[in-house]
């Protein structure tokens, strides 16, 4: 019978917990759980967003991609090269380039490297071949790019020369040639393919 009275002691003890403390504990977990997963979710939100965004600059960039349309062909004064010309073109499904010179919006850059001279921002002019002389390379047009290399880089370009043309668009790919002259330049012009 003593254990039925401290039994009954037990059950009459308000000292436990009661129902409101245990609702009030079962909230703060799930209001706690809850702003962990808003969180967690916008954070995976927000990676994936931005996860979008590096593929689509990804894409913006091979889409502005030029390709070279023909060779370089050189013109020579009998012992140096003294111009150089090349057509370009879009390349399939690329976006529309701004080589209008006289445009103060145009950002298209054209450089020159070798072993000892660089030169990152050279004077051109560009002549649409095919196209409809707005000064812009559109799909299906095609432009004749030349540059005056005695003029611009004061570089000696002679025979077994390497050197390189660098076409950078403001977006896109860049077009990078790479070319070395013949043991003889000679010739008044010459393709270096």
């Amino acid at each position: 019978m003593q254990w039925f009275k401290q039994f009954l002691r037990r059950v009459r003890d308000e000292r436990g917990i009661t129902g409101l403390e245990t609702a009030i504990i079962l909230i703060a977990f799930v209001v706690v759980a809850a702003v962990f997963s808003f969180v967690v979710l916008s954070t995976g939100l927000f990676s994936s967003e931005r996860g979008k965004e590096a593929v689509y600059a990804g894409l913006a960039k091979t889409r502005g991609s030029m390709e070279l349309t023909g060779g370089i062909i050189a013109t020579s004064n009998g012992t140096n090269v003294t111009d150089l010309t090349f057509g370009l073109t879009l390349a399939a499904g690329g976006d529309t380039v701004n080589l209008d010179v006289t445009d103060p919006s145009n950002r298209t850059v054209i450089a020159y490297v070798d072993s000892t001279v660089f030169t990152p921002d050279m004077t051109y002019t560009v002549t649409e071949v095919v196209g409809d002389n707005d000064g812009l390379l559109e799909q299906g047009e095609l432009a004749q790019v030349d540059i005056d290399m005695a003029a611009e880089c004061g570089c000696t370009i002679a025979e077994n020369h390497k050197f390189t043309i660098e076409v950078k668009p403001p977006t896109g790919s860049y077009l990078v040639v790479e070319r070395t002259t013949p043991a003889s330049v000679n010739e008044t012009v010459i393709n270096l393919n």
